[in-house]
């Protein structure tokens, strides 16, 4: 394994750790909710567009409807009124009844002095000269905005007036003396029902939007939620491969409704069951390898140890005693090679206790400094706080114990190994050091193989995978490099323990064993 897939495998780890944790405003409920809301937000505000303009047309069509049904009945009461002192007064009563025909008029504060302010009635004779007004005002800037502007019968048309905030709709009707008659209707109460309109529509806008995105929200979140569930179960399940028994044992919660969620979860419960069982078999498998192997080791070992203790003569009892050392280099041979196939499969049983990592090595450096010494090694430890792993006690001392066994194998005399222990995040980082050769350039790359070994080396090559095995087992990661100023580095990555209990005299006793 290389220090680019290590670091890899790490930074999953934290990426999973900081997606459990992250806010709601950062999860895909959130996500999903607001582009669905966006959507439906941009989908209405079109739709009310399309609304505000058929219903603006719709009184247009009105007001222009209105404004040619009263111009004719006003044109046709001045054509045939007769020309006299009460013309005036009659043609003015028709158009102040017209003008209180407008639907939903409000004269407006301030303008009641002016009169009529949204509807005007003008006539003028066949010389364009202003002969009769019903309105607000003179109807001075009315007639001047009517001669700078090209009306046609039958059109009315918006017209712009001096003095007056919105615009009038005015139609037009020729009279049969050559004079015109026109009658102007303001715009201020229809763009007041669309401000009015616009307005409801707004605050109800805003209320479906957010009715939307809740309903969007809490729906999308719950059948996330399950899907979340479902990832941390599977999560807690492989959190540091299939180490256990009771591990393989758990299930995802599933739930009632026959949805896409809920066929997710049984599938994966399946896989489980099928996995649980395959993990069984190889089990079953290993230990029944591992059990019909040592059977005749055990019993070749017995015999030898009898014979051997029967008073034999000194020139025998040697090869005697190489033949026990070939058996016990056999017997770890054996285990390790069961143990690395098991880690590589994620089948590795665990049984996890809190392990005091400082005191379980100073305990091992007891135990394997004098055989340094002998060697002419030295060992140091630095260590500036306490680091409690979770781990197998057994597994760890194995470990560490080939760690030793590596550097007392490949270090010339004169050597020093230095250990140093530190946390990082989350995990206990112990890094164990050396100024010997380093790796033989053939096992770059391929340090933590099986059988992977330098020319030199009389081994079987399965220390470091060994080593390799049992971290990943733990959850952790390992990288192993020659340091630029001579010698090997290994680092290797452990997770602290959640509950830092008082297991650990376990492990330390474990450790102390010959």
């Amino acid at each position: 394994m290389s220090s680019k897939t290590n670091n890899s495998s790490k930074s999953d780890r934290s990426s999973r750790t900081d997606s459990s944790r992250k806010p709601a405003m950062r999860s895909a409920a959130w996500r999903l909710s607001l582009w669905a809301t966006l959507a439906f937000a941009v989908g209405t505000t079109l739709v009310f567009l399309f609304l505000q303009r058929f219903v603006a047309n719709d009184i247009q069509r009105r007001s222009d409807a209105w404004l040619s049904g009263e111009v004719e009945v006003l044109g046709d009461v001045a054509q045939h009124t007769p020309k006299g002192a009460l013309y005036n007064a009659v043609v003015e009563e028709v158009a102040e009844l017209a003008s209180k025909e407008i639907p939903n008029h409000v004269r407006e504060e301030g303008h009641d002095e002016r009169g009529n302010d949204s509807v005007f009635f003008l006539q003028t004779g066949p010389d364009g000269a202003l002969t009769l007004w019903v309105g607000a005002g003179n109807g001075a800037a009315n007639l001047a905005a009517i001669r700078t502007t090209r009306m046609v019968p039958d059109r009315p048309l918006d017209l712009r007036i001096a003095g007056f905030e919105t615009p009038f709709r005015v139609a037009m009707l020729r009279t049969q003396d050559g004079g015109r008659v026109y009658l102007g209707l303001s715009e201020r109460d229809e763009l007041r029902v669309l401000r009015s309109l616009r307005g409801r529509f707004v605050l109800l806008w805003v209320l479906i939007v957010l009715l939307g995105f809740t309903i969007v929200f809490y729906s999308t979140r719950r059948m996330l939620g399950h899907v979340r569930e479902i990832t941390e179960a599977a999560s807690r399940i492989g959190q540091a491969g299939f180490t256990t028994e009771s591990d393989l044992s758990s299930r995802v919660p599933t739930t009632q409704r026959n949805d896409e969620v809920s066929q997710l979860a049984i599938t994966l419960n399946h896989m489980l069951e099928r996995i649980e069982s395959s993990m069984h078999q190889l089990h079953t498998i290993t230990d029944s390898l591992a059990h019909d192997l040592r059977s005749p080791l055990t019993a070749i070992r017995g015999k030898l140890e009898v014979y051997l203790s029967s008073g034999i003569a000194a020139n025998r009892a040697e090869p005697i005693v190489s033949v026990l050392e070939e058996l016990d280099r056999l017997s770890e041979f054996l285990n390790k090679s069961l143990d690395v196939a098991e880690a590589k499969a994620d089948a590795l049983r665990l049984s996890r206790i809190p392990i005091e990592l400082d005191e379980l090595i100073r305990v091992m450096i007891d135990l394997y400094e004098p055989s340094m010494s002998d060697r002419g090694l030295r060992i140091q430890l630095s260590s500036g706080e306490p680091v409690t792993i979770s781990g197998d006690a057994a597994l760890v001392h194995r470990m560490i114990s080939n760690l030793f066994d590596n550097e007392l194998k490949h270090l010339p005399p004169g050597s020093t190994v230095t250990m140093r222990l530190r946390r990082e995040d989350d995990f206990g980082v112990m890094t164990v050091e050396d100024d010997g050769p380093g790796f033989a350039p053939e096992m770059h790359g391929h340090m933590f193989e099986r059988r992977v070994k330098s020319d030199a080396s009389s081994g079987h090559g399965l220390g470091l995978a060994f080593v390799d095995a049992v971290v990943r087992a733990h959850g952790g990661t390992v990288t192993a490099a020659n340091r630029p100023e001579g010698g090997a580095q290994i680092i290797l990555h452990l997770p602290l323990a959640t509950d830092h209990g008082s297991n650990r005299q376990a492990a330390l006793a474990l450790a102390s064993e010959p």
